[in-house]
C-alpha cells in the first residue's frame, strides 16, 4: 500500500511508520513536529527508498490537498493529535484545534482527494482514537464499540468530537472511514512526560516517583509495536464505517505498574536502595477516570488480531530500551513541560 500517516515523527505514529516500512509498504510521514514529535523515531527507516517526510500541519488544508494529490495514496492512517491529558487541563485550545479542526480539514482533504479519484472502491481513512472518549468505568465491566461516550477531560473531549466527526463523514459523504479506540500504550520512544518513562527516568536520577492519589487507577495496557500491528491489520482488511477497540488485555493498578517497573529497574541497574523508596503519593488529576478496559472481541473475532506482548515482558523490553538509548531521551530532557508537574490549573 501506499500510506500517509500523519504525526508519524511520534510514539505511536512513529511505530507505525517503521513497521509499515518493514513489511514493503511506502510511507508518507506528514508531521507538524510540534514539542512531542522527534525524527529520530524514525531514523532507523529514513534512508529507505519507501520512505518520505513532510513537514507541514494537519491544519493547512491547502498543504494537505498537496500532500495527498502528489503522492496519491490508498490510504491515510491519520494519527496526528494531542494526547497528554496533563496538558489540555492546561491549554485545552491547543487540543480543540489540532484534534478537532485538524482532523475536519484531513478529512475534507482526503474527501476532495478520493472525490476527484472517482471515489475508488480500496481507499481508506482510517483515524484512530482512545478510549478515554468512554468516560470511566467502575470496578467491573468493559469498553465495547457500542459503549456511549461520555468523556472526562479536555483532551477526551476533543478526541470524541474527531471521532463523530469522522463518523459523520462516512455517513453523509460515503468517505471510507475505519475508527479505532485504543488504550494505554507504552513501550520505546514514548516522550518522558506520560507516567511509565517518567518513573524510569525518574528512578534513574534518584527523584521522587510520582504517583497520583492513592495510585489506585486501572489501566489496560498495550505494547505500542503490538498497537502498530494492529492498526495495520484494520487499515488492510477493516471494513469501512466500523469501529475497533484495541486493547492490551493487560489491566493494572498504576501503583502496581509503577513497583513492577522499580522491581526491573532493580534487577537491571540495582541502586544503594530499592528503587520503590522513591514513590510519592502526589494530589490527584482533576477529574482523574478510575479505570479503562477494552473489550478487544471483534478485533479478535473479525480480524484474527490479539496482543501479542505481556505486561511483564513489555515492561522489561522498554525499560531495557531507555537504559539503552540515554541520548535519545536525555536530548528531550529540554523541552516546554518536561519534568514539571502540569494539568494542576483546575
Amino acid at each position: 500500500m501506499r500510506l500517509v500517516v500523519t504525526g508519524g515523527a511520534g510514539f505511536i505514529g512513529s511505530a507505525v511508520v517503521r513497521q509499515a516500512i518493514a513489511r514493503g509498504h511506502a510511507v508518507v510521514n506528514v508531521d507538524a513536529l510540534t514539542y512531542a514529535a522527534c525524527l529520530d523515531n524514525v531514523a532507523e527507516v529514513a534512508d529507505s527508498p519507501l520512505y518520505s517526510f513532510v513537514h507541514a500541519d494537519i491544519r493547512d488544508r491547502a498543504a494537505m490537498d498537496a500532500v495527498l494529490a502528489e503522492h496519491e495514496p490508498d490510504a491515510v492512517m491519520h494519527l496526528a493529535a494531542e494526547s497528554h491529558v496533563d496538558r489540555s487541563i492546561d491549554g485545552p485550545g491547543t487540543f480543540v484545534e489540532t484534534n478537532v479542526t485538524g482532523t475536519y480539514q484531513m478529512l475534507e482533504a482526503a474527501r476532495t482527494y478520493w472525490t476527484a479519484a472517482g471515489r475508488p472502491d480500496g481507499f481508506r481513512f482510517h483515524h484512530i482514537s482512545t478510549d478515554e472518549v468512554y468516560g470511566s468505568l467502575g470496578a467491573t465491566g468493559r469498553f465495547t464499540e457500542a459503549t456511549p461516550y461520555d468523556p472526562r477531560s479536555p483532551y477526551a473531549a476533543s478526541k470524541a468530537a474527531s471521532d463523530h466527526l469522522a463518523r459523520a463523514w462516512h455517513h453523509t459523504y460515503g468517505l471510507p472511514v475505519l475508527v479505532t479506540n485504543c488504550s494505554n500504550n507504552y513501550g520505546p520512544y514514548h516522550f518522558p512526560e506520560k507516567l511509565i518513562p517518567v518513573v524510569i527516568l525518574n528512578a534513574l536520577a534518584g527523584r521522587e516517583i510520582p504517583v497520583y492519589g492513592a495510585g489506585e487507577n486501572v489501566r489496560d495496557w498495550l505494547y505500542v509495536e503490538d498497537h502498530a500491528d494492529a492498526l495495520l491489520t484494520v487499515v488492510a482488511r477493516g471494513e469501512p464505517g466500523r469501529t475497533y477497540n484495541i486493547g492490551g488485555e493487560n489491566e493494572a493498578r498504576n501503583i502496581d505498574l509503577v513497583r513492577m517497573i522499580c522491581a526491573i529497574l532493580d534487577r537491571k541497574r540495582p541502586a544503594p536502595r530499592p528503587y520503590a523508596d522513591q514513590i510519592t503519593f502526589v494530589a490527584d488529576r482533576p477529574g482523574h477516570d478510575a479505570r479503562y478496559a477494552i473489550d478487544p472481541a471483534r478485533m479478535r473475532d473479525e480480524l484474527g488480531w490479539r496482543p501479542s506482548v505481556t505486561l511483564q515482558e513489555g515492561l522489561e523490553r522498554t525499560v531495557q530500551w531507555y537504559l539503552d538509548n540515554e541520548a535519545w531521551w536525555r536530548a528531550l530532557q529540554d523541552r516546554a513541560g518536561v519534568g514539571q508537574r502540569l494539568g494542576v490549573n483546575a
